[in-house]
């Protein structure tokens, strides 16, 4: 497989799965734990687990907005940035 398009499949993947799980589980942070950002996925998931799930609304808004960020990007811009630059928050 050509590496361009094997770069394309891998950031389209993990966009639109990354995206979905921000959206649907972002108070927990699974979408960090996906893309291999630990450090923020336990952040999220403590601070909805620890809470009692008081603030899990908080979490998940921020869940939804990265969700939406993930995608509205291209694929090039995604891979860009949250793959290849580890960008950890929106």
């Amino acid at each position: 497989m050509d590496p361009e398009l094997k770069k394309f499949m891998t950031a389209m993947e993990k966009k639109l799965v990354g995206g979905f799980l921000a959206i649907w589980l972002g108070c927990f942070g699974v979408h960090k734990f996906y893309l291999g950002y630990k450090t923020e996925g336990m952040i999220m998931l403590l601070i909805s687990v620890l809470s009692c799930f008081m603030l899990s609304g908080v979490v998940a808004v921020i869940g939804i907005i990265e969700g939406i960020i993930y995608l509205c990007k291209d694929n090039d811009e995604f891979h860009k940035t949250y793959i290849e630059n580890k960008k950890g928050w929106f």
